[in-house]
């Protein structure tokens, strides 16, 4: 499963919007240091499903659209020096080895100071939180490469050792590949061989940046004063209410309104017996989905996985005709998987052994078949034809 990651400094909504996201129970107060250890959970992304288009009854979805599990954690909130172990910064830091991208949390009212402690709204640029984090991650990164530099200096003595294949074994328990180091070389324009301290720092950075990939959420923006979005909407940040998310969402689970998460709008039940208070928050909430699309929690969600992660999304199935699996469910599985993908690639995720055993697909929408060479596209329903099962 894809796991994505939701960091920031403290107290700027990061257990909300994990909270609001999974509607797990996690610990949330207008305090630093809320969340102490990190909080896992079941987050989902939201696509359309094929069902009716194909004109199949489908019990996987909701009123024509697909919710696909991902992972999210909420770690703990980051500091200034963290990446020297002040606050919980090597906690939060090791938190974020097992993500494939990060979902940064910015207060966007600018309500809460460098520390996470509560403010006056707007007297803090938010914009600083944004570079402040991505410093953090830089030079923790930089550090773990510092630890190991001299030894790797010395073994890059040998004429068929490979440099980069070694700084890519000391940060494979972050998920960083060759191919991230090869990269980020380049787009530093260094030789490792022989780089210097800030050559390293700017490595890291880069390497950073493309082994994790970053979304920048601008959450509060409900409180925010306009000079606050403004500053923001020069940052490509997708500005959210995490709160008004799990307000709506619990709304919704106790049918006082109707609203799938992702919809732009709500619209509250005809039988919902609300208090004149519990209507006007949801008017204030309505109000912002206007102005902004949505409650942006679920826009965050998607774009991460869709945009940043560049994933589609493809629904195998065993019954070309009549788009079931073996024991008879319609678009039973829907699998996110990497932009050019190919059918042999849907038959390993499936599993390695029909992956193994792979021979040809077929398109369920066409009834053609495909090649191993044919690249998926997004809502594609495949057939995977394999001598094994």
């Amino acid at each position: 499963m894809i796991t994505l990651a939701i960091a920031g400094k403290p107290n700027c909504g990061k257990s909300t919007f994990f909270r609001a996201a999974t509607l797990a129970q996690a610990e949330i107060a207008n305090y630093p240091f809320t969340t102490i250890d990190a909080n896992h959970g079941v987050a989902y992304v939201r696509t359309a499903c094929p069902c009716r288009e194909m004109n199949v009854p489908c019990e996987n979805c909701r009123e024509g659209v697909r919710f696909i599990p991902v992972g999210l954690i909420d770690v703990a909130g980051l500091v200034p020096e963290a990446h020297l172990g002040r606050g919980l910064g090597n906690q939060f830091l090791d938190n974020l080895r097992q993500a494939d991208a990060i979902l940064q949390v910015v207060d966007a009212s600018g309500s809460t100071d460098a520390e996470g402690n509560p403010i006056d709204i707007g007297s803090r640029d938010p914009v600083k939180d944004i570079e402040f984090l991505q410093y953090e991650m830089s030079m923790w990164m930089y550090g773990i490469l510092s630890r190991n530099w001299a030894k790797l200096l010395r073994q890059a003595q040998a004429r068929d050792f490979s440099l980069a294949a070694a700084i890519a074994e000391v940060f494979a328990g972050l998920g960083v590949t060759y191919e991230h180091i090869r990269d980020a070389t380049d787009a530093v324009g260094i030789e490792l061989r022989t780089a210097g301290e800030e050559d390293l720092i700017r490595f890291c950075r880069e390497l950073m940046l493309i082994s994790k990939p970053m979304l920048i959420v601008g959450n509060k923006a409900d409180q925010a004063p306009k000079e606050c979005l403004d500053r923001l909407a020069a940052h490509d940040v997708i500005f959210a209410s995490a709160a008004g998310e799990l307000a709506i969402r619990m709304a919704a689970e106790g049918k006082f309104i109707n609203y799938l998460p992702g919809d732009t709008s709500f619209t509250v039940s005809p039988e919902a017996k609300l208090s004149a208070a519990q209507r006007a928050g949801l008017q204030k909430i309505a109000d912002f989905m206007q102005v902004f699309g949505g409650t942006g929690v679920q826009k965050a969600l998607d774009a991460a996985i869709f945009e940043l992660l560049d994933r589609i999304v493809v629904f195998p199935v065993e019954d070309e005709n009549k788009l079931t699996d073996g024991k008879g469910r319609v678009l039973p599985d829907a699998f996110l998987m990497k932009r050019g993908s190919t059918p042999r690639d849907l038959a390993f995720q499936v599993h390695t052994d029909i992956g193994e055993g792979f021979l040809y697909a077929i398109d369920a929408k066409t009834g053609m078949r495909v090649k191993d060479t044919h690249e998926l596209k997004n809502g594609d329903i495949i057939k995977i034809v394999s001598v094994r099962k």
